[in-house]
């Protein structure tokens, strides 16, 4: 087997981590287990700060073995009150992709208001694009949810929103929703940066390859001006919002390194390589609700091609933890 030490990156990336209208779980349970991730990769990977990787990966320099980048993305609130305060404990970098638009409240959080207003919906059904979905339990307000957000993100950010405000029409919903409730406002961006790198996560968190070609240079470059201006941050890499293949393209590309960003990573699964794009970096995104089996999993998956023996895997019952398993 030919060994590759120092030459690949596993970049993981969390969003929220207790539960929301979108995101709905036990309360406790994103914690637990949240905190028992971060605790197998201290035992078992090198955590190290996404920009300087990534920098070191593509001009050839020598990542430690077993290098793993830490994300989160969106800046919900509990980044900052839970996520934060256990990478500090933990000693672990981490960065935060940011929305400024959602940090100054002039963007919306379109996927959360639509879940509050399925869950909170007076309406026991709703007819929409000539397909009915039923509302009577959580099971059928989940299906309908996830059903009307693939809809929604096939659409640029204005039509997205009249069609978000005739959705809540149809559905009235017995509360509204706002961004306050989830997610940091600029105040606390500035603290969150005492404890993680700042990235951008776009201005208003657009499906970047739904918007015209001066939208997506003028949102980006907006964005990562915004970020410096702010906070005082170089913003240098940006997180594709949704970030499928599907979701950003080749102008989607060339604004992200019109804009100054010196990487740009995506949601989809791999290890990166030195060959890797700049600005299409793999990343596995992790449910902090699910335990550690599919971050074992990842984890072996980058060891195999490390030289060395690997350390041993904690096991479920060994692993540190806060609380109980989820």
């Amino acid at each position: 087997m030919t060994h590759d030490s120092g030459g690949r990156l596993l970049v993981i990336g969390w969003h929220n981590v207790e539960g929301t209208w979108c995101f709905p779980g036990a309360r406790g349970a994103g914690l637990r287990g949240l905190a028992r991730q971060l605790r197998t990769l201290q035992a078992v990977a090198n955590v190290v700060p996404l920009a300087a990787a990534l920098a070191d990966l593509a001009s050839g320099r020598r990542l430690p073995p077993r290098a793993v980048a830490i994300t989160f993305d969106d800046g919900y609130r509990d980044n900052l009150t839970l996520a934060a305060p256990l990478l500090r404990e933990l000693r672990l970098p981490a960065t935060c992709f940011l929305v400024p638009g959602l940090l100054d409240r002039t963007a919306r959080a379109w996927w959360e208001e639509l879940a509050s207003a399925v869950t909170n919906a007076r309406a026991p059904e709703i007819v929409w694009e000539e397909r009915t979905h039923s509302l009577r339990t959580p099971v059928e307000q989940a299906v309908a949810t996830r059903a009307l957000s693939d809809r929604l993100k096939q659409h640029d950010c204005t039509v997205r929103e009249t069609a978000l405000d005739e959705l809540t029409g149809l559905l009235d919903p017995a509360r509204g929703y706002t961004v306050d409730e989830h997610f940091m406002d600029w105040d606390e961006a500035l603290r969150l940066q005492e404890h993680m790198e700042i990235g951008s996560h776009s201005l208003r968190h657009a499906i970047l390859s739904r918007e015209s070609t001066r939208q997506q240079y003028l949102d980006l470059w907006t964005a990562r001006r915004q970020l410096q201006e702010r906070l005082g941050v170089e913003a240098a890499v940006l997180a594709y919002p949704n970030g499928t293949a599907v979701d950003y393209g080749p102008t989607t590309l060339a604004a992200a390194a019109a804009a100054g960003h010196a990487h740009a990573v995506t949601t989809r699964r791999g290890v990166n390589r030195p060959a890797t794009p700049r600005f299409e970096v793999r990343r596995t995104v992790m449910d902090p609700r699910r335990g550690v089996r599919d971050l074992r999993k990842l984890v072996r998956d980058i060891l195999r091609s490390s030289d060395g023996p690997p350390p041993a895997m904690p096991s479920r019952s060994a692993a540190p933890q806060v609380g109980s398993a989820p």
